[in-house]
């Protein structure tokens, strides 16, 4: 069982959330602040992305050897 919680705990816990939700506020505004900074390169970042999948997902090699192949087979 809990034990119930003084009235002075109650205002500590509400204090506390209070200050951590003001933290996260100023957070997210400094995030939005970040945004017309990225949307402005998104077509870099996006080209980027499609190319770091590209090599992590084995992409050239997988290339290669299809050229390699087709090279043999002509």
């Amino acid at each position: 069982m809990t034990t119930p919680r003084t009235m002075d705990e109650l205002r500590r816990e509400i204090e506390a959330e209070r200050e951590q939700l003001a933290a996260s506020v100023e957070q997210l505004r400094g995030e939005l602040v970040m945004a017309p900074k990225v949307q402005a390169k998104l077509p870099v970042l996006a080209a980027g992305a499609a190319a770091a999948g590209f090599v992590l997902a084995g992409g050239i090699g997988a290339t290669m050897r299809y050229l390699a192949r087709r090279g043999r087979e002509h």
